[in-house]
């Protein structure tokens, strides 16, 4: 993730969105009524983030985080509690700051090595066959990660797309003549079965045609640039070793760690706003 003033590396959870985390682990994960108080969750959240941003192994996380074996079970209950994919629709639901830019909207995949075998893993057909995780990514106008699903590397972007617009961490507006919605996409989409899907979901297609000129006959672009944030934001995502390679053998364990790195997006994306106002 870009180390710069606007876009500050997270390593750590900071104070406020622990407040609000910390919530969402009291309704969704509340302690026992009996038995010994539970240990603090900031520092496995802190070991999550390590594990993802680094791709270590969770045997192998610094010791400042806590015992290894309690770390990696408390995540794999979370995953279990989908707590990650609601960490993400809160910070777009509740925080007002956040103005999710809906009338453009692109998707794209993104493929990665599968180094520990597991399930959804197929041969990349960028990497000589070996196994290998294709992730499918829907972003704001803006590049805020608004959905993603993961599937086989072999299985076809358009086949993705459907469950992708599906996945929606918050609930979509409704579009209308008044306030469209458009759904920018490039050439890996341009088939029959996309443009159905698009049609259904009430999105106006830019699809990049097989063999279309990005430029008109005098040399100028036709239309501004509009896909590349989804690209910038699989680029953040790229920047974690553990997301770039996937280290998980089960793909629930994966997906919940991208969501985390989506939520931390927003987050980013949040401090930058605020920070901004006048």
């Amino acid at each position: 993730m870009a180390q710069d003033q606007s876009y500050p590396t997270i390593w750590e959870i900071p104070d406020d969105l622990w407040e609000a985390i910390n919530i969402l682990l009291q309704e969704y994960d509340p302690p026992a009524v009996t038995g010994r108080p539970r240990d603090d969750r900031r520092p496995i959240l802190n070991a999550i983030i390590h594990r993802f941003r680094t791709g270590c192994q969770w045997n192998r996380l610094p010791k400042e985080f806590g015992d290894d074996s309690k770390i990696h079970r408390v995540f794999q209950h979370w995953v279990k509690l989908e707590v990650f994919e609601k960490i993400w629709g809160f910070l777009l639901a509740e925080c007002d700051e956040l103005e999710v830019q809906w009338n453009w909207q692109p998707a794209d995949g993104w493929l990665g090595k599968s180094r520990m075998g597991g399930d959804l893993i197929g041969p990349n057909p960028t990497d000589r066959g070996k196994n290998g995780t294709k992730k499918s990514l829907l972003t704001d106008g803006e590049g805020g990660p608004l959905s993603i699903v993961i599937a086989p590397a072999n299985v076809n972007d358009h086949k993705l797309l459907e469950r992708t617009l599906d996945s929606i961490v918050i609930e979509r507006p409704e579009p209308s003549t008044a306030n469209p919605q458009h759904l920018c996409l490039d050439k890996a989409y341009d088939n029959r079965q996309s443009r159905e899907i698009v049609k259904k979901h009430r999105y106006k297609d830019h699809i990049r045609r097989i063999g279309e000129e990005k430029i008109d006959q005098k040399g100028k672009k036709k239309h501004p640039a509009r896909r590349y944030v989804v690209e910038r934001t699989l680029a953040w995502l790229s920047k974690c070793r553990g997301l770039l390679i996937r280290y998980e053998k089960k793909s629930e364990n994966y997906l919940a760690q991208l969501q985390f790195a989506c939520a931390l997006l927003w987050y980013r994306r949040l401090l930058r706003a605020v920070t901004t106002i006048p």
